[in-house]
């Protein structure tokens, strides 16, 4: 079908069952993800390969990937940057065109009486294993000329999982019956074989990549039998480091027909007493509206808040609702709640982080710096 006649649109009901499996429900690494999401959508295999290139042609997917749990295989943190604002905006382009491994570059808002107002740039920041975050986020800083910074690493996650299509229409207050699993972020050491398989897998897809036979030029780009590769990538995903097959959706931005798949996004604080995180972040990851959730330490500067979380959403009452029942839910699990915020996006670019040592070394090499010198 020409790209003109083919339904482009999130709402187009074909369109929607192949989105809320393929945003975020094929986990793990399989050997044919496009067909997984055609027999858990019921949608013809054909079809959903029309429909996702034709959708990513036209903007309304603004990526497929192979994703990778990260967490697992480079230190990395959410970053919030004090910065004046006539540099705001050129902060922001620097992290979302210039830095590789700043990934979601937000710019946020707040109650201005509230603490930490006056950090309006958010970004996660990941850096290879062995370098420090630390000294990258401080070339960061002096180029963009930010006053300070704030390193969140994540020490425990409790929701990860962006499916935007699925989550419309949710009842405030939804929530699984079990408490969230907690996901740990142990460093996972790979070797010259494995970055290999794994660079290539996490490449994007262009349209024409997408067959179903989807790896075969994958295994040629890394220089392997398919065989091997498939071995390697299934070692991969054992090993933890392996997150889903996934298309993904412009977060704010307008896609095919002016349509936006959400209109806010809202980055929720929580200060629960220490020693209760794991059991609050449970709580809070059960709720089906969270598609991201951690235990993050969020320091003086935003009042020792250690619970964070994001939600995305077409009306912001209906998100501070969602919002208001997670709190009330808190309190019914005897979980004190000292303070509490909420942090919305604004101008957004979400991007992957690059975790690639050797594209780290490049970079930095490219500008003068000895690479040796951002080790941790």
């Amino acid at each position: 079908m020409d790209l003109l006649q083919t339904p482009l649109s999130v709402d187009d009901p074909v369109n929607a069952a192949i989105l809320r499996v393929s945003e975020d429900r094929i986990a793990g690494f399989l050997r044919d993800p496009l067909g997984e999401i055609a027999m858990a959508s019921g949608v013809p295999i054909e079809i959903v390969i029309e429909r996702v290139r034709a959708m990513l042609r036209a903007g309304t997917v603004r990526r497929v990937r192979q994703t990778l749990l990260a967490t697992n295989l480079a230190h990395g943190a959410l970053v919030a940057w004090r910065i004046a604002p006539e540099k705001l905006d050129a902060a922001f382009d620097f992290m979302s065109r210039e830095d590789p491994f700043s990934g979601h570059v937000v710019i946020r808002t707040a109650d201005a009486a509230t603490p930490g107002s006056s950090y309006r740039l958010w970004t996660t920041l990941k850096v290879p294993q062995g370098y420090s975050l630390e000294k990258h986020a401080e070339y960061v800083r002096q180029t963009v000329g930010a006053d300070a910074f704030r390193l969140m690493p994540a020490k425990k996650l409790f929701a990860l999982g962006v499916g935007h299509i699925r989550r419309r229409g949710l009842e405030a207050g939804s929530r699984a019956e079990v408490l969230a699993d907690v996901q740990r972020s142990d460093m996972v050491e790979l070797s010259g074989l494995d970055w290999r398989v794994l660079v290539a897998l996490k490449r994007e897809f262009a349209p024409e990549e997408l067959v179903r036979d989807v790896w075969h030029a994958r295994a040629k780009e890394a220089g392997v039998a398919l065989a091997e590769f498939y071995a390697v990538a299934e070692s991969l995903a054992a090993r933890g480091v392996i997150g889903r097959f996934s298309t993904f959706l412009e977060h704010v931005k307008a896609t095919a027909g002016n349509q936006s798949v959400t209109r806010y996004n809202a980055l929720f604080h929580w200060q629960v007493p220490v020693g209760r995180e794991l059991d609050a972040g449970r709580e809070v990851g059960r709720h089906h509206i969270m598609t991201h959730a951690y235990w993050r330490e969020g320091g003086p500067e935003f009042r020792n808040v250690n619970i964070m979380g994001v939600a995305h959403g077409l009306d912001k009452d209906v998100l501070l609702a969602h919002k208001a029942a997670i709190d009330e839910h808190l309190r019914e699990s005897g979980i004190d709640v000292g303070y509490t915020n909420v942090f919305w996006g604004g101008r957004s670019e979400i991007k992957p982080s690059e975790i690639s040592p050797f594209a780290f070394a490049e970079f930095h090499a490219a500008r003068g710096i000895d690479p040796e010198t951002m080790r941790a």
